[in-house]
Parts: C-alpha cells; sequence; structure tokens
C-alpha cells in the first residue's frame, strides 16, 4: 500500500469568503482546499505555505491544526490506471490568513486556477470532499 501525506489550508477571509484551488488532475476537474503533498522530510506547516503560494500567490501565516483526515483509496479508484495497490491518503488540514501576495493562477501544476467564493457559494460548486470535511473540522 501506498502512502500520501498532504497539508491543506482553510482560507476564510473577514467577509466570510474562502480561498479555494480548481484542481485539474484525475477523472474530473473540480476545486479543492489550497494544499498538496509533503516533499520527503518537510515539515507539514511549511509544505501548506508552500503549496498555498504556489496554487494561489498568496503568503499565509498557520493559525492552528483543524485536523487530520485519512482515507484508504482502493486501488481501481486511483488516478494513474497501473496502480500496484490502495493508496492511503492522510491530509492535514491548518487554518490560515493571508499576509502578502496576490491572487494569481498556477502554470503547469495540477491546480489552473485560484478563487474567493463566498461560504454559502461553496456548497454550489463541483469540488472535493474534501472542502466539506475541512468545513466541518473549521465548525463552519
Amino acid at each position: 500500500m501506498d502512502t500520501r501525506v498532504a497539508a491543506y489550508a482553510v482560507v476564510v477571509d473577514a467577509d466570510d469568503r474562502m480561498l479555494l484551488a480548481h484542481w485539474n488532475e484525475g477523472r474530473r476537474a473540480a476545486w479543492t482546499l489550497p494544499g498538496g503533498g509533503l516533499e520527503p522530510g518537510e515539515d507539514p506547516e511549511h509544505a501548506v505555505r508552500r503549496e498555498v503560494r504556489e496554487e494561489t500567490g498568496y503568503r499565509v501565516s498557520v493559525d492552528g491544526l483543524l485536523g487530520i483526515h485519512s482515507r484508504v483509496i482502493p486501488a481501481s479508484s486511483r488516478l494513474t490506471a497501473d496502480a500496484p495497490g490502495p493508496l492511503h491518503t492522510l491530509r492535514i488540514v491548518y487554518r490560515a490568513h493571508i499576509v502578502g501576495g496576490r491572487l494569481r493562477n498556477e502554470l503547469d501544476g495540477s491546480t489552473d486556477r485560484a478563487a474567493w467564493f463566498a461560504l454559502p457559494d461553496v456548497r454550489h460548486l463541483q469540488k472535493v470532499k474534501l472542502v466539506e470535511i475541512a468545513l466541518k473540522m473549521a465548525g463552519r
């Protein structure tokens, strides 16, 4: 079984808008939390700051850990058709806030857009399940 550890940020501004990134890999494109996989030996808080910057253009400060979500994806549901077995994903979710930078889209990455959405509008988006899981962790 493969394992993937990733770190994600829940960023909600003073106007109750949530920052999301548009994931373009896999079977269907969908909105997701900014974040992604840890590099070997990388601290998760550093990883989430790096990933948010790469995917959205913003620099963030981490406010705290919201939770860790664990999921096992069967080999038949993995993105790569020739996967040797299931994938265990550990997703570390932080609350964070913007400290600099400006909104921009990632080029040549796993996301192709970043945008702010009013919290009531998030529920109507085509999104990955992690967004709802993280909102529950954040008490939203």
